[in-house]
């Protein structure tokens, strides 16, 4: 075991869109992740961590700038994120040394598509000194398009013309995975089954034609591992991998969606199902947990790789998620709720100077992973929303925030760890208000499933969250 106050390596496996319930240590929920598992085992889980903003491009940009929601430099997917932001990786590249590599979906562009074909685009700008940045799932598909300047089409617009352009081979790839595609003679057949899963809102859990080795994540996982590979000996490294799924659409390769199949696997149905028009709620958990179980699979490589190299003990080891999914909760699907399974993502870290012990009920937010890392870094402090968990993962303190907070466009969010105050936001044909304003207060302990809002019958918790979020 190295000394603590060695600079070690950061390892950061961050999946998009997973949510905070679906790993193998959660009982309730028969998903299998051995190697996320072992991570929990070995060092800390949060069990009450979430999002600054459920939806991609502003928990990334709030991650890499270590700001709330409400000061961060990206609101929404329309934005990009500033070349005068001051990120994590810049800091840990030119103040500390680090050797910054990071492949997949960073999603810190979504304004402007920027990607360039062979992944570079504003790579260096944001910080890093290697790396690999692809579109998305649905965005590698309107990326086709993005010669004929989407900002001048409505939606429906660009859509059949990415899906025109792309079954026609008329396409120019402008990001490296569907460049990868095209190289491989797969492009065409990968852009005829997400029309097919355009028809279902990306609901279809039929399996995808693509080989297991052209699978988004897979092609992804080996993009960080060639990078690993690459890296210098003589300087600490970080590498972030940043797996496309289990993003919807719910594509699997053949091999991954007999994974809960053979036989099936029964999961729970959504909680409070108000009819939202999925026939089968079953057949999207099972393909859910297959992205999930892949992804696990890749866990372990890396941590293979890492034992390999000599390095296990070196290196810190994060795995967490932007933001979570309904997948049919209260008739939701996606992100962009306050309801936990949207705003709470799994935040589990490993390595050295990490005091393995029972998961820590501490509230906790995403961006506390921006201090966390410098800190293990030796950076000096600067001013930011973040605070470093190392306290917590070294045993030396339990506690950590009184609150943690989220938001998106007009609705916030303020947590304690047992009460969910939301303002500017109401469940479905709720009315409940406080001054007037919509809110909702969940128990969390007593109605983990958030299906009570007991704003109005418990005033005085609820104007105590609210006048705290307000100081903010």
């Amino acid at each position: 075991m190295p000394d603590e106050t060695e600079q070690p390596n950061l390892l950061f496996l961050l999946p998009d869109q997973h949510r905070p319930d679906w790993v193998g240590a959660n009982p309730d929920v028969p998903v299998r992740t051995p190697n996320v598992d072992q991570l929990i085992d070995r060092g800390v889980q949060f069990t009450n961590a979430v999002c600054p903003a459920p939806v991609c491009a502003p928990s990334r940009g709030c991650l890499a700038t270590g700001m709330r929601y409400t000061r961060a430099p990206v609101q929404n997917n329309a934005d990009d994120l500033p070349a005068s932001a001051t990120t994590y990786p810049q800091r840990l590249r030119n103040e500390s040394g680090y050797h910054v590599m990071g492949c997949g979906k960073f999603d810190l562009h979504k304004g402007s598509f920027s990607w360039g074909v062979d992944g570079s685009g504003r790579l260096e700008e944001w910080g890093f000194s290697d790396g690999v940045d692809n579109a998305g799932k649905w965005d590698g598909i309107l990326s086709l398009a993005w010669g004929d300047h989407p900002k001048r089409l409505d939606r429906d617009d660009l859509w059949e013309r990415a899906f025109q352009v792309g079954l026609s081979g008329e396409g120019e790839p402008t990001e490296p995975y569907t460049a990868y595609l095209e190289e491989e003679g797969l492009l065409i057949d990968h852009v005829s089954d997400y029309q097919r899963r355009s028809e279902t809102n990306g609901h279809s859990t039929f399996p995808t034609k693509l080989p297991e080795e052209a699978y988004i994540d897979n092609w992804i996982a080996r993009r960080g591992l060639s990078l690993l590979a690459d890296s210098p000996e003589d300087r600490p490294w970080h590498l972030v991998i940043n797996f496309a799924g289990p993003h919807e659409p719910y594509d699997v390769t053949e091999a991954m969606h007999e994974l809960y199949r053979d036989p099936d696997v029964e999961f729970q149905g959504p909680v409070d199902d108000s009819g939202d028009g999925v026939n089968d709620h079953q057949a999207v958990r099972r393909n859910y947990a297959s992205m999930i179980e892949n992804i696990d699979a890749w866990v372990g490589r890396y941590l293979d790789v890492l034992e390999e190299r000599g390095e296990l003990d070196d290196t810190v080891i994060v795995f967490s998620s932007d933001h979570g999914e309904m997948l049919g909760d209260h008739g939701h699907w996606g992100k962009g709720d306050p309801y936990q399974p949207s705003v709470g993502v799994p935040l589990v870290i490993a390595g050295p100077g990490v005091d393995s012990r029972a998961p820590c009920e501490e509230p906790v937010s995403l961006i506390d992973l921006h201090d966390t890392f410098l800190d293990f870094a030796g950076a000096k402090t600067r001013r930011t929303d973040s605070r470093s968990l190392r306290p917590l993962l070294s045993g030396t303190d339990t506690e950590h925030r009184e609150y943690v907070y989220s938001g998106l466009d007009d609705w916030r969010m303020i947590f304690d760890g047992r009460y969910k105050f939301v303002t500017h936001w109401t469940p479905d044909d709720d009315a409940a208000s406080l001054d007037g304003v919509a809110c909702a207060l969940f128990d969390l302990v007593q109605d983990p499933n958030e299906t009570t809002n007991v704003a109005e019958d418990r005033p005085g918790r609820s104007r105590e969250l609210k006048t705290a979020l307000e100081e903010i």
